[in-house]
């Protein structure tokens, strides 16, 4: 249904100076407000949907022309504007977009005199916002839309149209459309509760609960692989002082993100930063050099390194070639365990400087540990291919179909939760014999954590802390 709301403008494109600026007005009155500030062959009202002309941004004001009563009018600008009719824009209701000089004047003289001609300015995401209300797309989909604005890598852009376009809603779709059924069965027991009948083959709502807990459970499990995908792959980069970490980080960065200095614990404190590798983006983790030490701002240091390797994907053990001592076994009781259930990879570091037979040394060592094993030279970045190549294998992410489902967004993820708390209620009952009034409530809770993801259950105050999140023309 469309909705009818006030005339909304505003610009569209990053702020600041560019080549072009986008000038965005949404609404009933869109295209009247639009022709009283352009100069156009003809207006825009008769004007086909779809469809680009050139114009002119003025400023017309009541003054004397000619010696005669009339309305002078000041070109601010040539422009391009396009037209979209009602229902079929992006918002559901008349649009026009004037495409501006990227002058900062000249778009805030555009938005002042759209404003002065009866628009009002956007809210954060009020253009998205409107297209979910005239049912242009659901709550995930208008979700997924800042999320594709956001993508930072080619993985989580790849999720985000996935989502834009649908995938996620009609997965959800269809678990609510199963739950539906019976639960409308199910009700109409307790409608004839005293006729003591079962309209709901409770067999097959055993079979089905199963198959949708199974789905959600993926679903929830997959929030995993979506958490890496949208804020990158956590990193640990983890070994002794002085082995070469922080210039390993820099490296991988492609900055100089961490002070390099050959004096021994020089960082004590998590230094944190992400990058593209392969279109995968990674959450890479300079922690502390682990050693033994009296002093208590770098032990604080060190207790946070065993935390990153805890939190961490995938772990990268950086070990001096040049120095591996009786110390190495120490360090392994400290970072394998912390590693276990992750990949490990051992980073040989400083082969530059160490001959043919002390490689062959080194190529014995850990010969029973399930790790990666890689011989590079950070200084001279050297083997750090093969180590970047490793990493987008070991994330997984690279195996994401575009028919797969994974959730990205922390909402989706405690409402997913949520319905799998539910339709576990649901199994339960089914077990004990639960009466219908007590499964119908279980059904609902569940049928309203899954609707509530695509909006179909959502209170104004949940609409505006998503869309609060978004941009102003968007």
């Amino acid at each position: 249904m469309m909705l009818e709301k006030e005339t909304i403008c505003a610009i569209s494109t990053p702020a600041g100076v560019g080549g072009v600026a986008i000038v965005r007005i949404s609404g009933s009155d869109a295209i009247s407000i639009a022709d009283s500030v352009l100069s156009m062959s003809k207006p825009l009202a008769e004007k086909k949907a779809n469809t680009v002309s050139f114009g002119r941004l003025v400023k017309r004001e009541l003054g004397v022309r000619s010696e005669e009563l009339g309305v002078k009018e000041e070109v601010l600008d040539e422009v391009l504007v396009s037209v979209f009719r009602a229902p079929h824009s992006f918002t559901g209701e008349d649009v026009v977009e004037i495409a501006v000089h990227g002058s900062v004047f000249i778009q805030r003289e555009a938005i002042k005199l759209l404003l002065a001609s009866g628009c009002r300015m956007a809210d954060h995401g009020e253009f998205t916002k409107r297209a979910f209300m005239n049912g242009k797309m659901d709550l995930s989909q208008a979700e997924a839309v800042a999320d594709v604005i956001a993508s930072r890598s080619a993985a989580s852009h790849k999720v985000a149209v996935s989502q834009m376009r649908g995938g996620f809603s009609r997965k959800l779709q269809t678990l609510r459309a199963q739950l539906l059924q019976f639960t409308s069965l199910i009700e109409l027991e307790l409608d004839f509760s005293e006729e003591d009948v079962e309209f709901a083959d409770r067999s097959q709502l055993k079979e089905l609960s199963s198959q949708i807990e199974t789905a959600i459970s993926r679903l929830v499990s997959s929030f995993s692989t979506g958490n890496a995908v949208k804020n990158g792959v956590p990193v640990a980069i983890v070994g002794e002082t002085n082995a070469g970490k922080s210039t390993l980080l820099n490296l991988l960065l492609g900055d100089d993100k961490a002070i390099v200095s050959d004096i021994h614990g020089t960082t004590r404190d998590i230094i944190e930063d992400t990058t593209d590798i392969g279109g995968m983006l990674f959450r890479f983790i300079d922690t502390a050099g682990i050693r033994e030490t009296s002093d208590t701002i770098e032990n604080l240091g060190i207790k946070r390194s065993y935390g990153a390797i805890e939190k961490a994907q995938i772990v990268l053990w950086m070990i001096d070639a040049t120095g591996v001592s009786e110390h190495i076994d120490w360090m392994a009781t400290r970072i394998v365990p912390r590693a276990e259930g992750k990949q490990l990879f051992l980073l040989f570091n400083k082969m530059d400087k160490i001959s043919v037979e002390e490689r062959a040394v080194l190529a014995g060592m850990f010969a029973d540990m399930d790790a990666r094993r890689f011989y590079i030279s950070a200084k001279f970045d050297q083997g750090l291919d093969a180590v970047r190549d490793a990493l987008v294998e070991a994330s997984h992410l690279s195996e994401i179909d575009d028919n797969d489902v994974v959730v990205t967004n922390m909402r989706h993820y405690e409402a997913l939760v949520a319905a799998h708390t539910a339709i576990l209620k649901v199994q339960e009952g089914l077990a004990t014999g639960l009466s219908g009034e007590f499964l119908s409530m279980d059904l609902h809770d569940c049928l309203d954590a899954l609707g509530s993801i695509v909006g179909q259950i959502s209170s104004d105050e949940v609409l505006g802390e998503i869309f609060s999140k978004f941009c102003i023309g968007k």
